[in-house]
Order: C-alpha cells, then sequence, then structure tokens
C-alpha cells in the first residue's frame, strides 16, 4: 500500500482579486516522481511555496509527511529548490553547501556527500561565480538533499538547462527516486516530464484538471492502417477488432488512414486477415498521444479562474 507523502484538499491562494490557486486537491506518494506541469503563471510555485510553509493559504488544507506545512516536522524532512539556487557567490560550492549544512545542524560530510551525489565533488572548490548554469542548478539539487530528506521539492529543476543539461538532471532526478526519495517537480516541459514522471498532476489557472500516471493520460493504445482498398481494409479490421474499434482518419496531405482501438498485440492476427482478403498493407504502426497533446487539449478548454468579488 503506498504511503502519502503529500495531500492537499481544496488549496487556495488568493492575491488580491486574483486566485492563483483555485482549490487544488492533489496526492504525492512515497517513492514517486511527481510531475506538477503546468504553463507559467499556472500557480505551480504558489502551490509549492504553500507545501512549505512559506505562503498561508487562503482556503483548504494541506499535509506533508503527516504534518502541517511548514512546521518543525515537516520541514525536517523535506529539501526544497524553488526558484533558482541562491547561493554566496564569492564561496565555493562545497562552503555554501557547509553554510547551509551547519544552519540545519548537519555535519559538514554531508556537504561531501551531497556533492559527490550530483557529481559536483570534482568542482566543490570552485567559486559559485564560476559555475555554468548547470552546475548552478545542480548544487541547487545538492542543497536539496541535505540530510537525506524523505521529500525533494524541485521547481523547474531544467529551466534554463540545454539537452546536455537536461539529461544529467533527468538522471539525477531518476537516481534519487530509484533510492526511494519522493520528488515532487514542477515543469512546463512536457518532453522532461513525460519521461521521468511516474504520475502528474495537469494545473492550468490555478486549477488542477487532472490526476493521473502518464500512461493513463495519454490514453489507451492505438494502432495505424495504410492499406488499398482502404475501404476493404475496414471491413477486415473491423471484423477482426469489431466495428467500434475502426475509425476512418484524414490526413494533413489529403491522405485517408485508419486509426484502430487495438494494442500491438492483435496486428498478427490481423495482418493475416488483410493478406487473406488480397489487400495491400502499406503501413500498421502504433500510435500514442504525447503528453504535450493531451497537455494541449486539455488546457485548450480551461477558462481562467473566475476574478474574486470584493
Amino acid at each position: 500500500m503506498n504511503t502519502t507523502i503529500v495531500a492537499t484538499d481544496g488549496l487556495t491562494k488568493v492575491y488580491g482579486q486574483r486566485r492563483a490557486v483555485d482549490a487544488v486537491s492533489m496526492t504525492v506518494r512515497a517513492g514517486e516522481v511527481y510531475g506538477f506541469l503546468g504553463p507559467n503563471g499556472a500557480g505551480k510555485t504558489t502551490t509549492m511555496r504553500m507545501l512549505l510553509g512559506q505562503v498561508r493559504p487562503t482556503a483548504g488544507t494541506a499535509t506533508v509527511l503527516g504534518a502541517p506545512p511548514g512546521t518543525p516536522a515537516a520541514l525536517a524532512r523535506v529539501g526544497a529548490l524553488v526558484e533558482g539556487p541562491g547561493f554566496y557567490p564569492y564561496l565555493s560550492g562545497r562552503e555554501n553547501l557547509r553554510v547551509l549544512a551547519a544552519y540545519q545542524g548537519l555535519d559538514a560530510r554531508t556537504a561531501d556527500a551531497a556533492l559527490a551525489r550530483v557529481d559536483l565533488a570534482g568542482r566543490g572548490r570552485d567559486r559559485f561565480r564560476t559555475y555554468s548554469l548547470g552546475m548552478k542548478q545542480r548544487l541547487g539539487v545538492a542543497a536539496a538533499l541535505l540530510g537525506e530528506p524523505d521529500l525533494i521539492v524541485l521547481d523547474e529543476p531544467t529551466n534554463g538547462l540545454d539537452p546536455a543539461g537536461m539529461a544529467e538532471m533527468r538522471d539525477l532526478l531518476v537516481d534519487i527516486a530509484a533510492g526511494g526519495q519522493t520528488v515532487l517537480l514542477s515543469s512546463h516541459l512536457l518532453a522532461e516530464v513525460q519521461q521521468i514522471c511516474d504520475r502528474v498532476g495537469v494545473v492550468a489557472h490555478g486549477r488542477l484538471l487532472a490526476e493521473s500516471t502518464v500512461a493513463d493520460l495519454r490514453g489507451g493504445a492505438s494502432l495505424r492502417l495504410r492499406a488499398f482498398p482502404l475501404e476493404a481494409a475496414a471491413a477486415v479490421a473491423a471484423r477482426v477488432l469489431g466495428p467500434d474499434a475502426v475509425e476512418l482518419v484524414d490526413g494533413d496531405r489529403g491522405d485517408r488512414t485508419l486509426r484502430l482501438t487495438a494494442g500491438a498485440e492483435a496486428v498478427p492476427d490481423l495482418t493475416r486477415a488483410l493478406v487473406a482478403a488480397g489487400l495491400d498493407i502499406h503501413e500498421i504502426s502504433p500510435v500514442e498521444r504525447s503528453l504535450e497533446e493531451v497537455f494541449l487539449e486539455m488546457t485548450a478548454s480551461a477558462a481562467p479562474a473566475l476574478e474574486v468579488s470584493r
């Protein structure tokens, strides 16, 4: 049975007449990478700040590791990187981490362990101001890892990184979760989220539109069939898979194909039936909606949150 690490119920934050977070109810489970997915300004950072006790909610409730956000019981087991790392530029990476470790009552050796965890041990003596953007982000994650917290909260950890830096960060986050820690990260980079997250919460205009595994959110598998004559192929596919599993699709270039609601396991029987009917098969391929397609479809119909009346 999965342990709940973060739970919110109707969590809301209002600034003046703007509803930044609107009745968000989400659940993060132990050992998973949970992606809080949404465009800039969707309310992701505000939600995270409420979970860290940095912002007081207007309404609703939240628990973090079974305790109210911001309490010593919760903060002792949480590491966070929100809105970019903030370090002393004239200190080295190791010295910055040792300052943070001392503030938390941790041994200085925890700083060295965190540096090694993010592959910065070889640059630990270099001043922070000489670090590349990717190194600065990794040092920020190292700060969040001090003391081996149960929950790591990361706000846009790949923001501004080049492809190589993104790949390094992705591998690091997967490694953290594999070690048993829970990662809650926000992002607007859908391809990154699709690769590393176990579950996602899709947010737009401050509202949580969906919460699910990436696979479930993308929907069931389907097949694309191009064969000639197409009408005869549709009849064969309907006989093998059922009439409700066959859909005629018009392509961008004026071509027409069949979309079949079926997985790869149906391909052998379908192929044999098409060949037996004497049809020419040009393509049978799996089709999966990307997380980006699902996200754009969901957010396109999401209206902005209502203004708060005075």
